[in-house]
């Protein structure tokens, strides 16, 4: 007789599958100080990076830059509605303003790093994606460094929920028993971690316990 392989051995296939498929204070906004006559979509790699979302099916709404007090600003930003996988549509909760760069780089994570995962460990397509917000002016905990959401280039990223009707969240499910459940969410860190400059999960800290900090940055990468 031939033995099934066991659980524990095709978990880590199933997630190398569905990865090769592919802290701060609390959030305040302050009131816009200047509002610019233009947009700065007029350059070319502003209009590039439009162009790109546009091919992804992305649904976005290009806004007007906006400068904030004490240094804080969403230049380049867009308002996302919703996104596309292979076959449907994404949908997105309590999404501010996002730089087109992050924009970017959410529409591929979820289409490729999230959707696929679900699918191929989960056995269901995602359906939406449930964010703590973007846009928010305020300085990392502990220290006088602007956060990346006070420049509209950091999400957090609270939950999934699947097509079946499954809700998968950080905060509840980032130890869970399942070994489905915590292949899933291991397997969208690994592709957020290629894809965004920063990205820190419960594993960084107690502040991040509930989300996932998806952040575009020019500085090293942090993945933790």
């Amino acid at each position: 007789m031939t033995r099934r392989p066991a659980a524990s051995a095709i978990l880590p296939a199933m997630l190398l599958a569905a990865v090769a498929g592919c802290v701060d204070a609390p959030k305040q906004r302050s009131a816009p100080s200047r509002w610019t006559s233009n947009t700065s979509f007029s350059g070319p790699d502003a209009r590039a990076c439009l162009s790109d979302l546009g091919r992804q099916q992305a649904n976005f709404t290009p806004l007007q830059d906006q400068y904030f007090g004490a240094g804080c600003s969403a230049l380049n930003a867009v308002r996302l509605a919703a996104l596309r996988s292979d076959d449907s549509r994404l949908a997105l909760t309590n999404l501010g303003p996002v730089t087109c760069p992050l924009a970017h780089a959410i529409s591929g994570w979820a289409r490729f790093g999230v959707d696929r995962a679900a699918r191929q460990i989960l056995g269901s397509p995602l359906a939406r994606i449930e964010t703590m917000g973007s846009y928010s002016c305020r300085k990392v905990a502990g220290t006088n460094r602007l956060s990346g959401h006070a420049s509209a280039n950091a999400v957090d990223i609270a939950g999934f929920v699947l097509a079946d009707g499954r809700r998968i969240t950080v905060l509840r499910d980032w130890d869970n028993p399942s070994p489905q459940v915590r292949a899933f969410l291991s397997s969208v860190r690994t592709s957020a971690c290629k894809r965004f400059g920063t990205v820190l999960t419960p594993n960084y800290n107690a502040a991040h316990r509930d989300h996932f900090h998806l952040e575009v940055a020019d500085a090293r990468p942090l993945c933790r």
